[in-house]
């Protein structure tokens, strides 16, 4: 790797090695992503500054393929919020993951007709077991170390869910639930947490997951957004103790499943006056009123009602800038879409490592896109106060 301290005049003297354009890439690489993260923190590395916005935490490797050759970076990293050089391709990890376990699975003569074909357009016949074994342990090394990252700071929202996919364990193919969590931070931005994977939504699992993200740093959790489960329910309380908000979607398809098709249109639309109120207490007695005027005709969907009065209003609590992104699973929808799209082209996966490759690469490219948007999720202002450190909820005082 080219030392980041070396000069331009000691690389212009390697003209004559056949590395020199890939080295030239690399200490110019190098220092953009020096300069850009010096204007990130407010001050040069080392350097003392009382303007500094943040401090730097080291160092992750990463490579850039380049029409060079591999490049070897190393890609600073923050304390606070996330960095990712725009000139990086954040889609590159997931693809090699994808190609990762196609191969893998065609390897171990496990494919079906369609992965053979797949693998033949991608150009990859004639791949070795050794050629396979490399690119995968290139890409587990890049997801073990992001999933197992320090997590720093509060995290006020919480959006948990789950998504199936089918994998081969002791001669048999069984489906398993690949649990994901993101959330959004003290600073209003949005990263991807944790990964696991367990054969059933249990109690035992989601507390053993959420104890996971505690040991690695989650904490100042105030809101868990998710899909219905009691388990779920449970393990949120016990471990983190925060607010739970039962996904508004989700329920509404549950609670006019209990009303006649013909009268559906009716009742939706008197529940979602429930959910236009300004305040959780209007919102409230709002509910209140449309579950007694369903009752007569509708007993059971206002019976459905009176239960999930507190869990599918929690959102309302929060401040009304973020209440449209709060009611709902929808944030983490798109992203479990976007996985279950690549899944579907391996189908059964060969082993839950292949399933942690592919879906863990997924994820690390969707965070690498959401650290380069220059929009925050949630505005500073707004989420500040949320925070338990004193020194980010305090008000900014005027000069």
């Amino acid at each position: 790797m080219t030392d980041e301290n070396m000069s331009l005049g000691d690389l212009l003297e390697k003209t004559g090695d056949p590395d020199f354009l890939r080295e030239m890439l690399g200490f110019a690489g190098q220092r953009w992503m020096e300069l850009d993260i010096g204007s990130r923190t407010g001050a040069p590395h080392g350097a003392r500054c009382p303007d500094r916005l943040t401090q730097r935490n080291g160092y992750r490797e990463r490579d850039w393929e380049t029409r060079a050759g591999t490049v070897e970076l190393r890609i600073p990293k923050l304390r606070k919020g996330s960095y990712f050089p725009g000139f990086l391709e954040p889609r590159r990890a997931a693809e090699k993951a994808l190609t990762g376990v196609i191969q893998e699975a065609y390897v171990q003569g496990i494919s079906t007709r369609s992965v053979d074909a797949l693998v033949q357009a991608m150009g990859m016949s004639g791949i070795s077991k050794s050629q396979v074994s490399r690119l995968c342990s290139e890409i587990d090394d890049q997801v073990q170390t992001f999933l197992g990252r320090p997590l720093e700071g509060d995290w006020p929202y919480l959006w948990l869910d789950a998504t199936y996919v089918k994998v081969r364990q002791a001669g048999r193919i069984v489906s398993v639930a690949a649990i994901i969590a993101i959330g959004v931070n003290q600073d209003g931005r949005r990263e991807v947490l944790g990964l696991d994977i367990g054969a059933s939504e249990a109690e035992t699992f989601w507390v053993a997951f959420l104890r996971k993200l505690a040991r690695r740093g989650l904490r100042g959790v105030k809101l868990v957004i998710s899909d219905a489960h009691e388990g779920l329910k449970s393990a949120i309380t016990r471990v983190l103790g925060a607010t739970w908000q039962r996904c508004r979607v989700h329920l509404m398809r549950n609670l006019l499943a209990h009303a006649k098709r013909q009268g559906r249109g009716v009742a939706a639309a008197f529940i979602a006056a429930a959910f236009a109120q300004e305040d959780a207490e209007t919102a409230k007695a709002q509910w209140r009123k449309v579950a007694d005027q369903l009752r007569p005709k509708l007993p059971k969907l206002a019976a459905f009602m009176d239960e999930a009065e507190t869990d599918v209003l929690a959102y309302m609590q929060f401040p009304v800038a973020h209440r449209a992104k709060l009611h709902s699973t929808n944030p983490i929808e798109r992203l479990n879409g976007e996985i279950k799209r690549r899944t579907d082209v391996v189908g059964i996966f060969p082993n839950e490592a292949a399933i942690i490759r592919l879906i863990g690469a997924i994820l690390l490219e969707q965070n690498d896109e959401w650290a380069v948007q220059r929009a925050r999720y949630m505005t500073l202002e707004t989420i500040a106060p949320l925070s338990d450190n004193p020194l980010v909820s305090l008000p900014a005082v005027a000069a």
